[in-house]
């Protein structure tokens, strides 16, 4: 162990060779709430343009229906996808749902909960929110 070894800062902490996708994920989490957080209260101003009266909103959805508005929408799409399909697999998790049976923590210790159903379901939030963007990008952008 190298004594720089733990000076990475956010690089290190994001990094999924050195703690795997279950970080990963956990980053994703986080985010995606933050994100989702923000669109909900700039959704809540939006909305609120309508006391404006009929000039308030055209202006609004002038400026929503942009390249810009458009791709900030279907991020917003994958976000709110992967943070539900990933809720649900956290909330399994925490009902013992895939989690496996309890073991005796031998060295190396491999925790049963971050087994390859877990896995399996942190790479399905991912894929699941990857098609959904591109589904509200085609919507967005198609004919």
């Amino acid at each position: 162990m190298t004594k720089d070894e733990h000076k990475e800062g956010i690089g290190g902490m994001a990094n999924p060779r050195r703690y795997g996708i279950e970080r990963v994920a956990y980053l994703l989490m986080r985010l995606s709430g933050l994100g989702l957080l923000a669109y909900f209260v700039a959704h809540i101003y939006e909305t609120s343009n309508i006391l404006r009266g009929q000039v308030g909103w055209d202006e609004l959805l002038e400026m929503t229906s942009t390249t810009e508005g458009h791709i900030i929408l279907s991020i917003v799409i994958g976000m709110c996808v992967f943070h539900t399909v990933n809720g649900i697999r956290v909330m399994l998790g925490h009902g013992g749902v895939g989690v496996g049976k309890p073991a005796r923590p031998d060295y190396p210790y491999e925790p049963a909960s971050q087994n390859y159903r877990h896995k399996i379901g942190i790479y399905s939030a991912i894929v699941l929110a990857a098609f959904a963007m591109m589904y509200g990008l085609a919507v967005l952008f198609g004919e």
